[in-house]
């Protein structure tokens, strides 16, 4: 249908009187493929245009329009007023110009009306061929501009092809893929399957835009809650987090302003009617939700799923938090090859560290021992106030030094005078010991870069010299436990011991490329 208006339209424009059928074909033409019909009249004024150049010479300015109102084609060759005229095809001058429009100046364009054109067979096919392309283009550009929009929503489509790598899914005039590192886990499509997925993407291809879509990304189970779960949808209850093992198990922390709102009972619905519909819909995956608390310690045991915990240490610089549970409770604490655990610190952004109570408490026992020792020998006091010490909190003299004296005076039992030598003597031992540190790398020329290292302090850094490890090379060629080996195992998380060693094989690398 649509090719037999067009044909008539280019075989039928030799004609300049008003042309109402025109308009009228390009207005079936936008409503057909779904375009505005500005875009229509534009795909038929190149066609006519293309059509002009070919009879009276393409290297010519030829323009050509179609009136809005009329639907009048009207062809024009287009000259370029200058001083000195290089390309007569293209230009005039300003004398000639003047001698036709005396007002125009230079620069100025001079229009000089075509006589309308006779399209034969193969004219008009060219035209028509223009007239198609440019309308592809134009729905083209339509689709791509209508998906960029959707970006971020669930996209649901009819399997086209299956292939090891991905699957295409077709979604009504273009076709969205599937890759497999984007489908969840041991699901397999066959075609004819229906398939709900995230548009995560869209890629402009010659055919029309490819749209990306991802069955593992977790906005995905956000997107699929919102659907079910009208509370959320209404903003009555917030997804605050979601961390996925696709196909195995997610956790998701949800949190509700309005208090007489049950955030997890709204997401697991009657009989867990709501969660179930959103598990079936990612092949079974599990879903543990979660309250999201302000709280970091209640967050990160909510988000463990732990009924109760001994206690959680802290360090708010590394964002990691240390959990002490009971042994009994170790397993489920940590779940199957770490799962549980992984998840809980992906979803708070926590590095947790989950310690059965037994081995919290033997290290503790080392610890305080370790201290109680150093307190005495160094600070010259007796076992019962080196007790004490540790006790209000202080494993090393290095703290005591560090601390004010008016905390120390404040430790019961303490007078004003006993606190102060305590004090007394913990600085002026770690200045000494300052000084025979600084002292020996001036002896033994030890390089600033060494010395820069991060995480290590005085004692790590004296354990490495002893050790003969006094350059950034030495450091960089260590594995961690051979670190541990050196400067012990307690003093330095692993985490920590890791950007010690990757510092120094980068600072090494970059020394040796500057060297080349």
């Amino acid at each position: 249908m649509i090719k037999s208006k067009i044909n008539v339209a280019a075989e039928d424009t030799h004609s300049s009187q008003p042309r109402p059928e025109l308009l009228q074909v390009a207005e079936a033409v936008a409503i057909e493929k779904n375009i505005d019909k500005e875009e229509s009249l534009a795909a038929m004024e190149c066609a006519i245009q293309k059509a002009a150049k070919t009879k009276y010479g393409n290297e010519q300015d030829i323009r050509a329009r179609i009136d809005r109102k009329t639907g009048e084609i009207v062809i024009e060759k287009v000259l370029t007023v200058v001083e000195i005229v290089e390309n007569p095809l293209n230009e005039i001058s300003l004398d000639d110009a003047q001698k036709q429009d005396p007002g125009i100046v230079l620069g100025g364009e001079l229009t000089e009306l075509l006589p309308p054109l006779m399209f034969g067979r193969a004219a008009a096919h060219g035209a028509r061929q223009i007239v198609i392309q440019k309308i592809k283009e134009a729905e083209r550009e339509r689709q791509f501009s209508e998906f960029v929009e959707r970006k971020g929503e669930i996209i649901s489509g009819i399997v086209k092809h299956v292939d090891n790598n991905r699957v295409i899914v077709d979604i009504g005039h273009t076709e969205g893929v599937l890759r497999s590192e984007d489908n969840i886990p041991r699901q397999t499509f066959n075609i004819g399957d229906r398939v709900k997925a995230l548009l995560v993407d869209i890629r402009p291809e010659s055919l029309g835009p490819m749209l990306i879509l991802s069955r593992t990304h977790n906005d995905f189970i956000a997107k699929l809650f919102e659907q079910d779960v009208t509370e959320i949808y209404d903003g009555l209850i917030k997804i605050m987090a979601i961390a996925r093992d696709p196909g195995s198990r997610a956790k998701m922390a949800v949190y509700s302003p309005d208090s007489r709102i049950d955030p997890i009972g709204a997401c697991v619905g009657v009989k867990g009617s709501r969660v179930n519909a959103v598990m079936t819909e990612i092949n079974g995956e599990k879903i543990d939700i979660v309250a999201w608390a302000t709280d970091p310690a209640a967050y990160v045991m909510n988000a463990l799923s732990l009924p109760e915990f001994k206690r959680v240490v802290f360090d708010e610089e590394e964002e990691r938090i240390d959990v002490v549970v009971e042994d009994e409770f170790l397993s489920q604490a940590i779940g199957r090859r770490g799962q549980n655990v992984r998840l809980a610190s992906m979803l708070t952004g926590w590095k947790i560290t989950v310690i059965p109570e037994t081995e919290d408490a033997n290290r503790r026992m080392v610890e305080r021992a370790t201290a109680v020792k150093s307190f005495i020998e160094t600070l010259e006091i007796d076992d019962m106030w080196a007790q004490v010490l540790v006790t209000e909190g202080f494993f090393s003299v290095e703290s005591i030094a560090e601390t004010d004296v008016h905390d120390i005076i404040s430790i019961n039992g303490f007078s004003e005078e006993f606190a102060q030598d305590v004090h007394k003597k913990a600085t002026l031992f770690v200045a000494k010991q300052e000084q025979i540190f600084f002292d020996k790398c001036e002896r033994l020329n030890i390089d600033d870069d060494f010395l820069a290292l991060p995480h290590l302090d005085v004692s790590m850094f004296s354990k490495l010299i002893d050790n003969n490890i006094c350059t950034i090379s030495d450091v960089a060629d260590l594995s961690t436990d051979e670190l541990f080996d050196v400067i012990g195992e307690n003093v330095l998380d692993r985490d920590k011991a890791g950007v010690v060693i990757m510092t120094a094989r980068q600072k090494s690398f970059d020394d040796s490329s500057c060297q080349s």
